[in-house]
């Protein structure tokens, strides 16, 4: 936030500042989505909705669900919140008791852990690296597994690392989550940004008992631009499906009337909306990783998913400028931003110091520029 913020008033001095700190798609929405919108508006629905949703968009989510996924879930198995953040948070409110354990990995999307501590949890954190892709493995969460484990996030395709998991990994993971006593909740927000020959597998789906333990959370800002429009979803049991419903209707109430009556046409309307950017991202990663790790003492894990690259930088620590010395990843973040005029995120914030994470949601001149201005500031660094 710091660096956001920073970003931001260099940005409003005029400076020319490239910013891929930003976790959102550059492109619109679709034109038929905020159609959808209008006419909702038009005819007045701009009520206050059930508190879990529109029955309508619910029985849409069902269906997608089934339909993309293949898994089943009535639409009193879903719930909709404003934006999946909410949804993250209300599930492991609703799940977490003083003192239990949840596990999750690092590098972790910045919420997880201040989640758990709003709901005086205990975070137990499983350390991956670049050489093996940031994934936990079965044995890696065998091992953090006690009698006080209550929660498993997983995090498919990661934020921030852009990692992720194969049916295989998951099933191997999915083994040791059958004999356990613990729910996962997968964070799948990132579900139509994956690439190469990669497929993605939602957790819930690979079998009946899995299902019974697994919240599936969603929504509609990565598979269609809408970040602004604050529609998330969360599927699972039922009995944490209603706490879930419980803790909303006493702090937000439902989501927007008119961001659910949209969400309903993205789901239901075209969706070769989707594929056109997937492919465009697909061939951002591809040129921006390609430059990106010619600089040299860069090294960087080739994401399968999501937009952001998630470079080691290490090898620029206690290394200074003619301005400040570099000893972590904050440092070198502010260091990029006034010399660079490059915004980016430090690693620090995500639990992986000694990275820092870049988004490609923008163009690829802006990703080319953005690169050389990294380039040539880090070899200034003696």
């Amino acid at each position: 936030m710091k660096v956001a913020q920073e970003a931001k008033e260099l940005l409003a001095k005029g400076e020319d500042i490239i910013d891929l700190s930003v976790g959102e798609l550059d492109y619109p929405t679709p034109q038929n989505v905020k159609d959808a919108a209008i006419r909702a508006i038009n005819n007045n629905q701009t009520k206050y909705t059930l508190n879990a949703g529109t029955i309508e968009l619910r029985k849409a989510i069902s269906e997608k669900l089934e339909r993309e996924n293949g898994v089943e879930y009535s639409p009193n198995d879903i719930i909709v919140s404003n934006g999946a953040k909410q949804c993250l948070f209300n599930a492991i409110n609703a799940i977490v008791y003083v003192d239990d354990e949840v596990i999750f990995s690092a590098p972790y999307y910045v919420s997880y852990p201040e989640m758990v501590s709003l709901a005086h949890g205990t975070s137990v954190i499983i350390p991956t690296t670049e050489e093996t892709g940031f994934k936990i493995t079965a044995e890696m969460l065998r091992q953090k597994i006690t009698t006080h484990t209550k929660l498993l996030i997983l995090c498919n395709p990661s934020n921030p690392t852009g990692s992720a998991f194969s049916k295989k990994e998951l099933e191997e993971i999915a083994d040791v989550v059958e004999k356990g006593k613990f729910y996962v909740l997968t964070d799948e927000i990132y579900e139509k940004m994956i690439y190469d020959d990669n497929k993605f597998v939602c957790f819930a789906s690979l079998s009946q008992k899995i299902k019974e333990k697994t919240v599936v959370v969603n929504g509609m800002s990565k598979s269609f631009a809408m970040t602004g429009w604050r529609l998330g979803y969360a599927a699972g049991p039922e009995h944490i499906i209603k706490a879930m419903n419980k803790i909303q209707s006493h702090t937000t109430s439902n989501a927007s009337s008119i961001s659910q009556a949209a969400a309903v046409e993205a789901l239901n309307g075209p969706q070769d909306f989707i594929e056109t950017m997937r492919k465009d991202f697909e061939e951002r990663r591809d040129s921006f990783y390609n430059e990106l790790t010619s600089i040299k003492g860069i090294t960087c894990y080739k994401p399968e998913g999501a937009f952001y690259l998630f470079p080691n930088v290490s090898s620029y620590f206690d290394k200074s400028s003619n301005v400040m010395k570099i000893t972590n990843s904050f440092d070198l973040a502010m260091y990029l931003l006034y010399d660079a005029k490059v915004a980016v995120v430090p690693g620090s914030g995500f639990g992986s110091e000694g990275y820092i994470r870049l988004s490609y949601s923008t163009t690829k001149e802006k990703l080319s520029e953005a690169v050389e201005r990294i380039k040539n500031s880090l070899y200034k660094l003696s």
